[in-house]
């Protein structure tokens, strides 16, 4: 046995959704070799006290826009249409070095709360997957395509630059080490491409095994628009073009019909929720328990920090659950604690993997100090993770085995490199105007 944490409250997210006290947890080449009550007989090669901690399996951020980070605070007071044209400008200007640099640092705040796998849609996949590489996270990452074709307009797939720029990212890193990295396919949404581009992006997917993202029916002005042009809700529409034959993840859903959560429940699509990002943008949320009886795995997100402010999954955790009593359809926190984890790896086809505390499973895990005032009694250890823990309080983030965060280290990063370039490099050039 490589690793042993001793003396833990192990929350197991397993079938019985077993909670362990005092428990230990051994770790063998990058897994979980040992879950019990009792210390193991043969003796480990390191050994992490963990007393006064809460072992759970990693979080699992289901959509967000890493490299965007760059722009975090950039546009909060402006209108929604003022704050898309402001984003759309800066991003303009921004390259593969700006990119990999915001990446990293959105990494290292994911890892510092606890975030041992993400799915990504946005730009400069390359650089991202890089980035991702040397951290020893887990991702799927997409590009964000975008663009119409006209009906007249012939469309080749191998020729296309959006698609070729995905084809070369899915070849250099669809299941690098050993999966850790997948590269899906994936549109910003329904509005801002067309069915030449959808059609492409799934024949793909379908030939080489690939996931799809996308962003779906967030709004009842991107509902009811789509319905005015085509006759069919989003959903509906992408269905007629193959979309949900392949496995896919949408995110928002606060604006879904009836009709749509039926057909995305029918083809196990999974939809991810990202409660911090609707509230900020005064979006509806989905309705989650008719979500979740249509058949649909539904999933947190935190979206990006444009959207959302910050990738701490534990504010999304929080207001899930939050929200879900405003609505009176309240989700109990067993509920919501598998939607972080568990409905996360689903959603990404990592449910064989992660999601659970088990012998066999990778040893992608999180410790939350829970010695801190603010958790101090725990009654319910379930509800203190949800309405109480806070990302600072997390100590220890671990994937395979390995330690990716401790304690305020990275050591798998170099965030000061990191931070230099996006202050003296990227910044600078994504903000600062042209002289008249």
């Amino acid at each position: 046995m490589d690793t042993l944490i001793a003396n833990a409250t192990i929350v197991t997210m397993n079938d019985r959704m077993d909670v362990l006290f005092g428990a230990y947890l051994g770790i063998e080449d990058g897994k979980i070799s040992y879950i019990g009550k009792e210390a193991p007989p043969l003796p480990p090669g390191t050994v992490i006290d963990g007393t006064g901690m809460v072992l759970l399996p990693g979080l699992i951020n289901c959509h967000t826009h890493l490299a965007a980070s760059i722009l975090r605070n950039f546009c909060d007071e402006l209108s929604p249409s003022e704050a898309l044209e402001t984003q759309l400008q800066r991003e303009d200007k921004m390259d593969s070095k700006c990119a990999r640099a915001a990446a990293t640092v959105a990494v290292a705040e994911c890892l510092r709360f606890g975030v041992t796998s993400v799915s990504d849609l946005y730009y400069y996949p390359a650089a991202t997957a890089e980035v991702i590489a040397e951290s020893g996270m887990k991702a799927n990452l997409a590009l964000s395509a975008y663009r119409f074709i006209d009906a007249s307009e012939e469309f080749d797939f191998e020729t296309d630059e959006q698609c070729a720029e995905l084809r070369r990212v899915a070849e250099k890193w669809n299941g690098y080490d050993g999966g850790r990295i997948r590269i899906d396919c994936g549109i910003f949404a329904e509005y801002t491409s067309n069915y030449k581009l959808w059609e492409g992006l799934v024949g793909y997917a379908a030939e080489q095994g690939l996931g799809f993202q996308l962003h779906l029916s967030e709004s009842e002005q991107e509902r009811d628009g789509c319905i005015e042009r085509t006759g069919l809700a989003p959903a509906e529409l992408l269905g007629c073009h193959g979309v949900w034959n392949v496995p896919a993840a949408a995110a928002g859903g606060g604006a879904l019909t009836a009709e749509e959560m039926r057909l995305l429940g029918k083809k196990r699509a999974s939809l991810v929720y990202c409660p911090i990002s609707a509230l900020k943008r005064a979006l509806p949320e989905p309705d989650v328990p008719s979500c979740a009886k249509a058949g649909i795995n539904v999933a947190l997100g935190t979206d990006g920090c444009v959207e959302s402010g910050s990738l701490d999954l534990w504010e999304a955790i929080r207001a899930a659950a939050l929200s879900s009593r405003r609505s009176g359809t309240l989700l109990p926190a067993s509920a919501v604690l598998m939607m972080a984890t568990l409905c996360g790896a689903r959603a990404q086809g990592r449910s064989a993997e992660c999601g659970m505390l088990k012998p066999g499973m990778d040893a992608d895990l999180v410790a939350v100090d829970f010695s801190a005032p603010h958790l101090i009694p725990c009654h319910n250890v379930l509800d203190g993770l949800v309405y109480c823990a806070k990302g600072g309080d997390v100590a220890l983030t671990m994937v395979r085995g390995k330690i990716l965060y401790r304690s305020g280290s990275f050591p798998t990063l170099n965030l000061a490199e990191a931070v230099n370039t996006l202050t003296s490099y990227a910044i600078p050039r994504v903000f600062t105007e042209p002289k008249a």
